[in-house]
């Protein structure tokens, strides 16, 4: 075995507790995933679809009427620029 040292006891709780900790989180995690994935075929057999899922084809007519264009923009007016020597120095 490795020789820990007089403070052998201390690294084995510690990692010892750290292994249950990851072991938890883990766990945890894993038990979550399963209730969601049960909760969101519920609500799937239910008739409430995700956003995210395809949208069913519709048998709506789509409108002949034209789109209207975007309006014209102005162009935007030249900012005049400040030289040094229209700068006013500190009297």
């Amino acid at each position: 075995m490795l020789d820990l040292g007089p403070h052998a006891s201390f690294i084995i709780a510690a990692y010892g507790v750290t292994l249950l900790a990851v072991g938890a989180l883990v766990f945890a995690t894993l038990e979550d995933d399963r209730k969601q994935r049960r909760t969101l075929d519920e609500l799937e057999r239910m008739g409430i679809r995700r956003r995210s899922a395809a949208k069913p084809t519709s048998t709506t007519v789509k409108s002949t009427a034209k789109k209207k264009a975007p309006a014209k923009r102005k162009p935007a007016k030249p900012h005049a620029r400040k030289t040094p020597s229209s700068r006013k120095t500190p009297s």
